[in-house]
């Protein structure tokens, strides 16, 4: 069985308590565990929502392969994060930065760079299909996940995120809390006729986050920029080594310094939980019982923000601390490629919420299974785990694979239709 380096809080929180319950569901560990507790029962036949075919894991897997081949033939796999979609349409925008940037150290790069990853996953959540963005540079239109990427890199080289007009190139507290959702609708060029789903929730949660950015000067600095987490992080190791960063340190930062930016439904008593959701049948201990944690933009933002450490000659331990991305790419290939069926008659005609026990339960099924699936494409491309992490068999990858099934078989459309608030999916 693959064995992982996961995220664990410091000590045994109490459960009984809403604060260590929270912290006990803040940790791969709880997502892992509760995700293949489902996946078990589901394999028993005990699950209203979805049958597993376990013989399909190895199609799925010939599928995935075959895509990451086609897409790499030298099998020199990146990572799966927002930078890849500022290479959309094959523009070099981390170059276009980099210039603009100019003459600058590595940390003030790295800073920079954060502060571009982060404001950008957490605005990209579903656009819906009839949104795009017209890039003027190059000539090229951009939907969906790409589209999102674009415009928010855009967005941030104007100084949207910036309140100091001589420093466009930063994101600070005070720049995003004066947001306004009609300044980001004109940055991302919504209009009637190019509706972007979830434009008000997106404003809302940037606006939270300068918030909370500005309560936290001993992480985020005195302006509150997330590039503040590059020099939070650092860990001088001994000899004269070069310092290094561990992913679930990465991951623990965020999802404790960031918990009050997601939406308060979400939540034990006061304590925010973030992508936590409620499914009956989920074993916990005290208040945690229940609960399913995904922590899905959390741990795609620490995915993102891998290469901004490594690019400034940090490197970043343990990256298999995390997990598959529990969202309608992943989630999709697996009911496409016919590991996943779903049990309800109207499942593919509902509008689903992101709540909804089905829901969570597919978010569920999808990380206990991209588990499982990893060290299969591994085998079929004939890579070790060390040349291939969790993390570049998402980008060969599953998340390429769930799309191109959605477009042979939907036109591009997922196989299950969620309303979005645009902070999940």
């Amino acid at each position: 069985m693959t064995r992982f380096a996961e995220s664990v809080p410091a000590g045994l929180p109490d459960t009984t308590r809403p604060a260590g319950a929270a912290q006990a569901l803040r940790s791969t560990v709880a997502v892992r565990e509760r995700a293949r507790f489902l996946l078990a029962r589901a394999r028993a036949g005990r699950s209203p929502h979805f049958a597993v075919n376990d013989a399909a894991l190895a199609g799925a897997a010939r599928t995935v392969a075959e895509l990451t081949r086609a897409r790499f033939p030298d099998l020199r796999i990146p990572y799966h994060s927002r930078w890849r979609h500022f290479e959309a349409g094959q523009v070099d925008r981390a170059g276009q930065l980099d210039a603009l940037l100019g003459p600058v150290d590595a940390a003030t790069r790295a800073r920079a760079q954060i502060d571009l990853a982060l404001v950008s996953v957490l605005l990209d959540a579903g656009a819906g299909a009839d949104w795009r963005y017209a890039e003027a540079g190059s000539a090229q239109s951009f939907s969906r996940s790409e589209g999102l990427g674009v415009a928010s890199f855009h967005a941030f080289t104007a100084g949207l995120f910036s309140s100091d007009p001589q420093q466009p190139l930063q994101v600070d507290a005070a720049g995003l809390s004066a947001l306004t959702t009609a300044q980001l609708g004109e940055a991302f060029q919504v209009s009637d006729s190019n509706p972007l789903v979830g434009l008000e929730g997106r404003a809302d949660l940037l606006r939270r986050l300068g918030a909370v950015l500005a309560r936290q000067p001993g992480t985020y600095g005195p302006l509150g920029r997330p590039g503040g987490l590059f020099d939070a992080l650092l860990h001088p190791l001994g000899g004269g080594a070069a310092p290094s960063v561990e992913v679930h340190e990465l991951l623990d930062l965020l999802l404790t310094t960031l918990s009050d930016i997601w939406p308060a439904q979400n939540a034990i008593d006061s304590e925010a939980l973030g992508d936590c959701w409620r499914h009956p049948d989920v074993p916990g201990d005290g208040l945690t019982h229940g609960w399913m944690p995904f922590h899905k933009l959390s741990q795609w933002l620490t995915y993102s923000l891998l290469e901004p450490f490594e690019w400034a000659g940090v490197p970043v331990r343990g990256p298999d601390a995390l997990t598959g991305l529990p969202e309608y790419r992943n989630g999709g290939l697996l009911i496409d490629a016919g590991v996943l069926r779903p049990l309800p008659a109207d499942h593919a005609t509902r509008v689903w919420t992101a709540g909804d026990v089905f829901i969570v339960e597919w978010r569920a099924l999808t990380v206990a299974l991209l588990d499982e699936l990893a060290p299969l494409v591994r085998a079929e491309l004939g890579l070790p785990p060390e040349r291939m992490p969790l993390a570049c068999v998402l980008e060969g990858g599953t998340w390429a694979a769930g799309r191109l099934l959605a477009q042979r078989l939907r036109g591009g459309a997922p196989p299950l239709h969620i309303a979005s608030d645009g902070t999940v999916f």
